[in-house]
């Protein structure tokens, strides 16, 4: 009998911590770019993915966390006279979002797999 290695639940916790991780990156290419003249300021967007990929069962069918693409497109903000649109206190919420976002979502994985351990006998 063959057993499944596969894990919805976990490979969709890992693809939100992934898009996060990619959000954080950006976020902080723009804060370190903040007064480069003419830095257009980038945004990154996961969740429709996540979203499509868990409605239509992607993680089900063992696709996996290969099914979420992030998206990176440029800023709308207003840009400025040195020709940069980063807005550092917009940027900066952003990173502490992404942040408090990934802690909560490393801490779920962590529970996820703890039960997973008490379930199979573990201490």
């Amino acid at each position: 009998m063959l057993i499944s290695a596969s894990d919805p639940v976990g490979d969709a916790l890992h693809s939100a911590l992934d898009g996060l991780s990619y959000r954080q990156r950006v976020t902080a290419d723009n804060i370190a770019n903040a007064d480069t003249p003419g830095f257009i300021a980038k945004k990154v967007d996961f969740e429709d993915s996540l979203s499509s990929a868990l409605a239509d069962g992607s993680f089900s069918r063992g696709s996996g966390p290969s099914t979420v693409t992030p998206t990176v497109s440029d800023s709308t903000a207003q840009v400025g006279a040195n020709g940069n649109n980063v807005d550092l206190a917009n940027e900066t919420l952003t990173a502490m979002q992404a942040t408090f976002s990934y802690q909560l979502l490393s801490r779920a994985v962590g529970d996820r797999y703890g039960l997973i351990s008490t379930a199979i006998g573990g201490a």
